[in-house]
């Protein structure tokens, strides 16, 4: 047998429908809901808070981006918290927003908006990275957290982001690194002091697959420049979440179809060494291939998989598929909500220019969606 047959079979296997499993009731599958369109830029995170306030970003990737942080109000997006620190100011990074990756409500009902400072996945500029929070009850920036260089290295894109606010005197937040050309990572954040620093750099659970070739829509998913030949798109450590009791986190790449986890107790005692932390991570096996990744209450564990236009999630240690359907395009951002919805985004990412010979096949609109499921948000909160 030949690699191109051998290929050719792994392809149509990858291909071929999954069942879907409802793994809560009555084998019955969620309804898909769609609670809000977007026609205008390419959205990527999404978090909702306790009563129902909805909020999304839009990474400065080429499209046109007015404001990269946003309130759904009436099912459009508004700058928030406002239109002035929606401006990037390249003179003074730390001070407006750049390009926001993620957003996340915490248990204390603030928003933490995640601030690459990568627009267009060039090199970070120099402070402009950053997690920025805002108190929801006054829609005002309460405290600024500016990555120091040596947690932020000219490869690193921060991408998203979990908190456990009962760790240390004001909590911790933990951090992927998605680096798209360097190596990934976790990022450990005191939400009190704003010290930060990294674990797990360039570890084999945090890097991309090197044999990694994802399939969709029946085509290898590849850069595919308009001049040049394609190549493998290599995304290091992306989705993340954290389980309920906060001991243990799970991350995954994206391109990569594998999911692992690491207890939180080793990530922050800085006296265990990373070979000793490495030897802590363990390999949960074949998800499917993620972006996204989110925990209920219950210790599930929900990731996308942008292969099979579907989202799935591990309970009691076996994979299901909750819900699949043609208008999941690329399932981004998953966001549980005290409403007992999983919210994710449907961002068409893999649509873009770079991996069709210069071809924006994307079709707008973009979509917020939302299922039904019988758990609620992890709240770890003291």
């Amino acid at each position: 047998m030949t690699n191109k047959t051998i290929l050719s079979l792994a392809t149509a296997l990858l291909m071929l429908p999954l069942p879907t499993i409802n793994a809560f009731a009555n084998d019955k599958a969620p309804k898909l809901e769609t609670v809000a369109t977007f026609n205008e830029a390419m959205l990527t995170g999404v978090t909702v808070t306790r009563d129902g306030r909805i909020f999304i970003n839009y990474p400065r990737w080429g499209d046109d981006v007015p404001f990269t942080v946003a309130e759904v109000v009436a099912g459009k997006a508004v700058a928030y918290p406002d239109a002035d620190i929606n401006k990037a100011d390249p003179a003074n990074p730390a001070k407006n927003l750049i390009s926001v990756q993620s957003v996340v409500v915490d248990p204390a009902n603030r928003l933490w908006i995640l601030d690459t400072a990568a627009p267009g996945f060039k090199p970070p500029l120099p402070g402009g990275a950053k997690l920025v929070a805002v108190d929801l009850a006054t829609n005002k920036v309460v405290k600024t957290i500016v990555f120091p260089a040596d947690v932020i290295l000219s490869t690193t894109y921060v991408n998203d982001v979990r908190f456990d606010l009962t760790k240390g005197t004001e909590g911790v937040a933990y951090l992927t690194d998605s680096s798209l050309t360097g190596p990934g990572g976790i990022i450990v954040v005191d939400l009190a002091t704003g010290k930060a620093f990294r674990r797990l750099t360039g570890d084999p659970s945090t890097s991309a697959d090197k044999d990694f070739i994802g399939i969709v829509d029946g085509q290898k998913f590849m850069n595919r420049p308009k001049e040049g030949k394609p190549s493998k798109i290599q995304i290091a450590s992306d989705g993340i979440a954290i389980s309920p009791d906060g001991e243990t986190l799970y991350y995954s790449a994206v391109s990569g179809r594998h999911l692992f986890s690491v207890p939180t107790s080793a990530l922050l005692d800085q006296s265990v060494s990373e070979k000793q932390l490495s030897s802590k991570v363990k390999d949960l096996g074949l998800k499917g291939a993620s972006d996204g990744l989110e925990t209920d209450d219950k210790g599930r564990v929900y990731g996308g998989d942008y292969e099979h236009n579907s989202i799935r999630v591990l309970d009691k240690g076996k994979w299901s598929t909750l819900i699949q359907s043609p208008q999941i395009e690329w399932p981004d951002t998953l966001s549980i909500a005290a409403d007992g919805y999983l919210y994710f985004t449907a961002n068409q990412l893999d649509k873009q220019a770079g991996f069709h010979q210069g071809v924006d096949k994307r079709k707008k609109p973009y979509k917020l969606f939302r299922i039904k499921i019988d758990g609620g948000p992890v709240l770890l909160n003291k």
